[in-house]
């Protein structure tokens, strides 16, 4: 795993304070097939912003969370979509549970070994799971 160290400015007054965060990197290599699938489902119905947390060194009820963004109700719903299809032809493979469908602000697939979170721009922004789970590995993604 590649360690990468990222710099924060706090401004104060007159008072200014480097913070260093270190960001551990997970190649994309060590990823199972199966997140692989999803990433590239997500990529291929235009996802926005597509992150890949390693949650594995830090709990034990999931490995990895897949988030991506919608630019509307349908289109989070279509990235789902694909992503259930592409899992379910493939690898027979179907979520545990999904959530929030209907409403499609938020869609969450649960598919044991990983959870594919799927937004709109507003709730991704309000809900901000990177920053809640910020002590997770980032997973390098290609462009």
């Amino acid at each position: 795993m590649e360690e990468v160290t990222k710099s924060k400015t706090l401004k104060r007054e007159s008072v200014t304070d480097t913070i260093e965060i270190k960001v551990k990197k997970t190649p994309f290599s060590d990823l199972d097939d199966e997140v692989k699938l999803a990433i590239e489902s997500a990529s291929e119905k235009k996802a926005e912003d597509v992150v890949v947390l390693d949650l594995r060194p830090i709990t034990s009820f999931t490995e990895f969370f897949v988030i991506a963004g919608g630019t509307n109700h349908r289109h989070v719903q279509a990235i789902a979509d694909e992503i259930t299809q592409k899992l379910k032809s493939q690898f027979k493979l179907t979520p545990i549970r999904i959530e929030g469908y209907a409403k499609a602000d938020w869609i969450l697939l649960d598919f044991g070994d990983f959870v594919a979170h799927v937004f709109n721009e507003k709730s991704r922004s309000f809900y901000d799971l990177e920053r809640l789970w910020r002590d997770a590995n980032v997973v390098e993604l290609a462009a």
